[in-house]
């Protein structure tokens, strides 16, 4: 952790008004639409471009980010567009989760998909939308936006560490 207040707000975490929160009682599947986008935690690490290698399926993860990234805010800057606008940008669905491999181990998704619980920094435990980048989490301070690099360079962006 980055400092002490990032420390005190994971300890304390955010109570829910009427019992467990939703996350631990209702399937990926069986989400409103809402509570689906509630996951993402904001870390932006699913929009940094990957190369896979063909034999062994390893994911390389490098800091070269899409193009609508916001690398502060780490949120794309139009989600409601983004697949027509990239079409490689993978619209995420519940039944995806469990081949999807790349994402990394932090995801909310793919944590309760393997029936894991959220972190303690995600958002909704801990009621801070900013402890994902105190903790060191998220892409902010991190990635670059692919406008400002060429296609061909992308591989000595290449991440040191399993994201």
């Amino acid at each position: 952790m980055k400092n002490s207040a990032c420390n005190e707000a994971i300890n304390r975490p955010r109570r829910h008004a009427g019992g467990p929160p939703f996350w631990k009682t209702t399937a990926l599947e069986q989400l409103h639409p809402e509570q689906w986008e509630a996951l993402c935690d904001g870390c932006g690490r699913c929009c940094l471009q990957k190369f896979q290698n063909g034999k062994t399926g390893k994911v390389t993860y490098t800091w070269v980010a899409c193009y609508l990234l916001d690398t502060w805010a780490c949120r794309c800057t139009d989600y409601a567009n983004r697949t027509a606008q990239v079409p490689t940008c993978l619209a995420l669905t519940p039944g995806q989760i469990p081949r999807l491999r790349w994402l990394p181990k932090t995801c909310a998704y793919r944590r309760l998909s393997e029936g894991k619980d959220l972190e303690p920094w995600h958002p909704l435990v801990s009621g801070d939308p900013s402890l994902v980048h105190r903790a060191g989490i998220s892409v902010r301070d991190k990635a670059i936006s692919e406008i400002y690099v060429h296609p061909e360079d992308v591989e000595y962006y290449t991440v040191g560490y399993r994201i």
